[in-house]
């Protein structure tokens, strides 16, 4: 099978198994998340299903109120039931690295306000060493420049994100990516403590002991891991 279906297999899962009626939902950004936003379109249509959502990004947005599920802004919803996102990688303890489509900054907002968050990968998300995808971190247009050279003097091997056109790629929030060319993360809670430390940085990519539940579509069938924190 393709990734895409594996994808697809992952997703439709996590609609069937986790999501149900009058609950609060965030919905992630991504491939994964395109296909699990057609199923919930699929089943509040079918089934007359109460679910409110919030977006991490404008292209979920949109595809979700196409079918008519309703959108709404984090700002009117205390807390989520449930996130369901997915990954760029994930590491053998779950922790994980997002931000590849430059929009890990509100998904970590909606992330930290659901009571639970569920990841949808295939199995091509888990992997090792940890860190071999880069690593984006959200900066501020004028402390760009500097952060580039703190970067590069602790060997972070930083790359400002540009386009097809050779711009800087800009984020929800107008800022700028650098993403962090590692190969390996030794150790993921003491980078994520520096990252955050530095003037200028807005957020990073790590996503640390915030995944509740995986779903890795694989070749043999759907791997459900469940109760991770």
């Amino acid at each position: 099978m393709d990734q895409n279906t594996l994808k697809k297999s992952a997703a439709e899962y996590a609609c069937a198994n986790f999501i149900h009626d009058n609950m609060k939902l965030g919905l992630g950004t991504g491939s994964t998340v395109t296909f699990l936003v057609d199923a919930l379109g699929k089943r509040i249509k079918e089934e007359n299903l109460n679910i409110t959502t919030v977006s991490t990004s404008s292209r979920t947005k949109r595809q979700a109120e196409s079918l008519g599920i309703k959108v709404v802004d984090l700002n009117d919803i205390d807390e989520l039931d449930l996130t369901i996102d997915g990954a760029d990688q994930i590491s053998p303890d779950y922790q994980g690295i997002k931000g590849g489509g430059a929009a890990h900054t509100l998904e970590k907002i909606v992330a930290t306000a659901s009571k639970r968050n569920l990841w949808i990968v295939d199995e091509s998300k888990i992997a090792e060493p940890f860190g071999s995808f880069p690593l984006p971190v959200e900066v501020l247009d004028k402390a760009q420049n500097q952060l580039m050279l703190k970067f590069e003097q602790k060997e972070l091997n930083p790359q400002l994100r540009l386009n097809e056109n050779g711009k800087p790629v800009r984020t929800h929030f107008g800022n700028l990516i650098v993403d962090l060319h590692l190969g390996q993360i030794q150790n993921p809670h003491e980078l994520g403590a520096y990252l955050k430390s530095q003037v200028g940085v807005v957020e990073h990519g790590l996503f640390l002991d915030t995944v509740n539940t995986v779903i890795v579509g694989r070749e043999e069938g759907r791997n459900c891991i469940d109760n991770i924190r």
